[in-house]
Parts: structure tokens; C-alpha cells; sequence
């Protein structure tokens, strides 16, 4: 009985293998999903593989990266993305996800670092923000003589008399979006430590303090999708208003708007890559093993990608806002891309 089920098992597999196959020879592009973050590197890159002739240039969609993940995660088939971008780092539940619905291999490849930054208008004032005080302009509850209480600020001043007197207005992205996993990880959850508010949140029961990242909705806080452009178009449409996107954005708009700095430290290329900037976070492409050889070029894609000439300091995606690795790390990612070596599970 065990020796049948093996056999039909091994039929079904071989079944799907050859419709994948089947599928497979209709599509001769790759198709990659994920990160608006990520969105403009992947772009560019595929830009430049269409160029080299030997395949056609990669179909990119700006999904954010959530949204990426739930695609790429599908299954396997040609109706299901090859990659996806992201600007966080694979979670768990996504990995099971993808192994619940046959994505047993998963590549995972670091690009670079991207910073996250807090910008407005030119037009604008130009400010220097705490942590903490960008957690209080932003979360839903705060510490007032001592209670929680629901956010009462509707200025600046009024966190901070030196802060400008003008209505707190920040377009940011939705929960779906590795820009705001990142933001409430390294600004919210950090901010209200700086203000010492953990214990209040917990003394009110929440153990772990996750109250500390929940965003207020009583409209200072605007959800603005995962069109990033969008939200550089609103800020210079109102010079009182700021936006929370990545440092691509800010050096593609360099000439309408301006980042914050944070804790006293710019939002540059060179602050990002040491370091010294407080708000940054790598970024990944993904990519499903199962596709490699029966979608064509999706490993000679990733070489491009990782490529000096692509990634590297002084490569074209620099150009586009991209903090390089370091070479070192570098290279390992290459050796990663040139085996395909998938990412151990158990690690997370």
C-alpha cells in the first residue's frame, strides 16, 4: 500500500514538473514582484540585462514588499513570479508560507543598505528630530505626566517648543510595506524607549510593549500606498507636510525635497554605509530555485545584478540611490548567486 502511494506521489510530481514545463515554454521573461524600496534598483538592472541581447528585458512590478512576498510565495508555475524584492528581510511565516504551497527553495540575496528617511518640501524648514520625538508626533498613545493617554499633539511646537508651529502631517507607507516594518523597528520602537515609555505600556498590560509601534489613525499619520513618487508629489504640493520613504527617493528628488536629519546625523550615502545614520536596513532579492533553468536567464539575471558593475560602489545602481556592500560581503553574495545556494529554514 506505502509503495503505491509513493508511486502515485512520484506520478503527481512528475505530472506537475511537466505542466510547469509545458507553461514554462509561453513564458520567456522573467517576472519579478516586491518592494517599491527596491523597485527602482530592480528596474534598472533589468534595464541594463535586456540590453546585453541575450534575453528579453525582465517584467518588474512594484508590489511593496508584503504584497511581493504573498505572490512569490503562490506556488510554483509560470503563473507565480520568479522573484521578488524586499526591504526586510524574509520572515518566517513567509518562509512557511512558501513551503506550504510547494516553494521549498528559497535564494536569498542582499543587495545593499537604503536609509530610511524623513523628508518634506524644500520649501520647508529644515529639521534636526530625535527619535523620540518623531515617536510622539506618530504613535497612537503617549506618556502625559505620566499616563498613557491617546496622542493629543496636533503640532509640533507642542512636542517640542523649538520644533515648528505647524500641524503634524506625515505621508507614510501601509502595513504591508518593508519601508514600515523597518520604520517602526528603527525609529517607533527605538523612539519610545528614548522617551521612557516602555513601562507604561507595560504596566498597562502589554508585555512586550508592542504599542509602541502602533501608528496613530486619527489622520497626522496619512497611508499613502507603496507609490513612493506619489508621496514626493504631495510634499511638494504642501511644504508643512513630511514623508517616510527610503534614501533612493531623496536623491532621485534631490532638487524638491530634503531629509530630516536624525539624532543630529544627514541622511547621506556616506553616513548610511558606515553607519552612523540610525535609520537603515538592508535589502533582498528572493529568488524561487525552482524556476532556474526552465524560465530562462534568471541566473544570468542575478549575476548582472550583483555584479561590480551593477552593485558595486561605483556601479549604476549607486547611481540610483544604492549603499553598496562592502566587498567582502559582496563576494560572498556572488558565490551565493553563482551556486544558488538556497537559505537554511531552520535559521529563522
Amino acid at each position: 500500500m506505502a509503495l503505491k502511494t509513493s508511486f502515485a506521489a512520484l506520478g503527481a510530481a512528475a505530472v506537475l514538473a511537466t505542466a510547469f514545463a509545458g507553461q514554462a515554454a509561453a513564458r520567456d521573461q522573467i517576472h519579478i514582484v516586491g518592494s517599491s524600496t527596491v523597485f527602482p534598483f530592480t528596474t534598472a538592472t533589468a534595464e541594463a540585462f535586456g540590453k546585453l541581447g541575450s534575453f528579453k528585458t525582465p517584467v518588474v512590478e512594484s508590489t511593496g514588499t508584503g504584497g511581493g512576498m504573498k505572490l512569490f510565495c503562490g506556488g510554483v508555475g509560470t503563473d507565480t513570479p520568479d522573484l521578488t524584492g524586499a526591504s526586510r528581510r524574509i520572515k518566517k511565516s513567509e518562509i512557511e508560507l512558501c513551503a506550504k504551497n510547494g516553494v521549498a527553495e528559497i535564494v536569498e540575496v542582499k543587495i545593499g543598505f537604503d536609509g530610511i528617511v524623513f523628508a518634506n518640501s524644500k520649501e520647508g524648514p529644515v529639521l534636526d528630530l530625535t527619535k523620540a520625538q518623531i515617536w510622539k508626533a506618530l504613535s497612537a498613545q503617549v506618556v502625559v505626566d505620566g499616563a498613557l493617554v491617546d496622542n493629543p499633539y496636533t503640532m509640533w511646537n507642542e512636542i517640542d517648543g523649538g520644533l515648528p508651529a505647524t500641524k503634524i502631517e506625515v505621508l507614510g507607507p501601509p502595513p504591508t510595506s518593508g519601508t514600515r516594518d523597518a520604520f517602526s523597528e528603527l525609529v517607533m520602537e527605538t523612539g519610545c524607549e528614548e522617551a521612557e515609555a516602555v513601562e507604561a505600556f507595560k504596566a498597562a498590560g502589554d508585555e512586550k510593549a508592542k504599542g509602541c509601534m502602533k501608528i496613530r489613525e486619527d489622520g497626522a499619520y496619512i497611508e499613502a500606498g507603496e507609490n513612493d513618487n506619489l508621496i514626493v508629489q504631495k510634499l511638494v504640493a504642501n511644504k508643512d507636510a513630511f514623508g517616510i520613504f527610503g534614501y533612493s527617493f531623496l536623491e532621485e528628488n534631490a532638487d524638491k525635497i530634503q531629509g530630516a536629519k536624525i539624532e543630529g546625523v544627514e541622511p547621506e550615502y556616506d553616513n548610511i554605509s558606515s553607519g552612523k545614520y540610525g535609520v537603515s536596513r538592508s535589502l533582498f532579492v528572493y529568488v524561487k530555485k525552482a524556476h532556474i533553468g526552465t524560465v530562462p536567464g534568471i541566473q544570468e539575471f542575478m549575476t548582472e545584478y550583483t555584479s561590480g558593475k551593477a552593485m558595486g560602489e561605483d556601479g549604476y545602481l549607486a547611481d540610483k540611490g544604492l549603499i553598496a556592500l562592502p566587498e567582502s560581503e559582496a563576494s560572498k553574495i556572488r558565490t551565493t548567486v553563482a551556486n544558488m545556494t538556497p537559505l537554511d529554514p531552520a535559521a529563522f
